[in-house]
């Protein structure tokens, strides 16, 4: 219990530059691997608090680690910065109000996510020093969450290969140990070369590209009736052959995000999927291309992790939300469903309460909600190191993931709040490990006994690199 107040203290007297640096990057909001100012900003951060820089990790210019600490057990805290396309939001209106720019929004909570993370880290880092305790806490700035695949490829590479845990969370309306499921995925873009003509005067001449990319889809949809319920097909056009209905279409891409709940399942689904392009092309003499973009694995739980994280947010209790908080919850929760709202209690497996904005309470570790069905390269990294995940408060309850509502709230005072919270949870695990050499070996026995029969195998190709963008002048 001691050891659990030193370190909640550190990290308060920690939190003002780390909210700082979340409220710095939801103000530039940059799309997978183009984070190149957000990257800097955590650099300059890790570098003031005196960690020891590791950059271009897997070759990927915005990735980057930073390290403190000697010798002993390699505690990892995974952090990210990416924003989405379309969500751009002034800060706190509880009304659709985009900003002038690009577009991009953080709304999934990554601003929040990444610097969170850091200071969990540089809390661990000055107990270390303070308590003259052999140990390396390293955080991992990781790009390209949002459909990149950036862990999966740093996994690949070798950056996690000598860390003993990993720690990370994520942005959520509730204070709880994530649990432990997500959906193994991978993008793959299906191009079609047909023939172009004129559509009046030869359409005998011309092999459209378009009605291939149409019949695949046809066919993928009829595929969904038997497949696993739990698997998920999306698919978007990328090149739909031109704007000039009078031209038959010689070229057109669409690009398919295949999901299951695991990597066999995901393998069988994506043959079927190839198979179904192909005949699209023999139905219309065209030829098919793929590409894949990326991909990753679906997530593996760690008991004696979670129960470790559990037993930290039990002893912490729930965010210290004030009156404030909750009046600017009730404004966005207007903004909702009441289905919204009952489905975010229910995804969490806990009875629907109504008139309550913000969490107030601790979910219990065998609280079961809902199934999983998005995705995450965090996956990929809790197949070869033992890995938790927290659930931290920080925006009205019922507000969907990926919305401007989300992106509204990432800049307020709950947000910050409960960032600094599930900061000293993950803190909290951290030094638990640290001092206790058998959570440790708990864990990674955990690991072992998970994929003894199933080891982990990348799910990206051998020859994919990831898709680099260069810094804009």
């Amino acid at each position: 219990m001691q050891n659990s107040e030193e370190i909640w203290r550190l990290v308060d007297d920690r939190k003002d530059a780390f909210i700082a640096l979340s409220d710095r990057v939801w103000e530039m909001p940059e799309l997978a691997y183009a984070e190149f100012r957000s990257c800097a900003e955590h650099k300059k951060e890790l570098e003031a608090h005196g960690f020891r820089l590791t950059e271009n990790v897997a070759g990927i210019p915005t990735a980057l680690m930073g390290e403190a600490g000697e010798d002993g057990p390699v505690i990892a805290i995974l952090g990210e910065y990416d924003a989405l396309p379309g969500l751009s939001q002034a800060a706190g209106v509880a009304e659709r109000r985009p900003l002038p720019g690009d577009g991009a929004g953080h709304g999934c909570g990554h601003n929040l996510l990444g610097a969170g993370a850091m200071l969990a880290a540089t809390a661990v880092k000055d107990w270390l020093e303070k308590n003259g305790i052999k140990g390396r806490v390293r955080y991992y700035g990781c790009p390209a969450e949002e459909g990149g695949a950036a862990k999966a490829f740093m996994v690949r590479d070798g950056a996690f290969k000598d860390v003993d845990i990993a720690i990370s969370w994520h942005p959520a309306p509730f204070a709880a140990v994530n649990e432990p499921k997500s959906l193994a995925n991978t993008r793959i873009d299906f191009s079609f070369t047909g023939r172009s003509s004129h559509a009046a005067a030869a359409p005998h001449l011309g092999r459209s590209a378009l009605d291939a990319v149409e019949l695949m889809n046809v066919g993928v949809n009829y595929m969904r009736e038997h497949m696993p319920s739990e698997a998920r097909i999306h698919y978007a056009y990328l090149d739909a052959g031109g704007i000039a209905p009078n031209v038959v279409q010689g070229t057109a891409k669409v690009r398919y995000l295949i999901r299951a709940s695991d990597l066999p399942m995901l393998g069988g689904l994506v043959e079927r999927v190839r198979k179904i392009a192909d005949g699209a092309a023999l139905m219309t003499e065209t030829s098919v291309s793929t590409q894949v973009v990326s991909a990753v694995s679906n997530l593996l739980g760690n008991t004696p992790l979670e129960r470790a994280m559990q037993n930290n947010i039990e002893r912490l209790g729930p965010p210290p939300f004030d009156d404030e908080d909750r009046a600017l919850a009730a404004e966005f929760q207007k903004t909702l469903s009441e289905e919204d709202i009952a489905s975010a209690f229910r995804r969490m497996g806990v009875p629907v309460r109504r008139g309550v904005p913000l969490a107030d309470e601790v979910i219990p570790l065998e609280a079961k909600g809902a199934a999983m069905v998005g995705s995450t390269d965090v996956g990929d990294v809790s197949w070869v190191v033992p890995t938790v995940q927290a659930r931290g408060a920080t925006y009205a309850i019922g507000t969907p993931g990926h919305s401007w509502q989300l992106t509204a709230q990432g800049q307020s005072p709950l947000a910050h709040k409960g960032m600094v919270h599930v900061a000293k949870i993950m803190a909290g695990v951290a030094v638990d490990a640290l001092q206790n050499p058998a959570l440790i070996e708990q864990a990674k026995a955990d690991l072992k006994a998970r994929t003894d029969a199933t080891p982990y195998v990348c799910p990206l190709p051998d020859d994919l690199s990831p898709p680099i963008k260069m810094a804009s002048v």
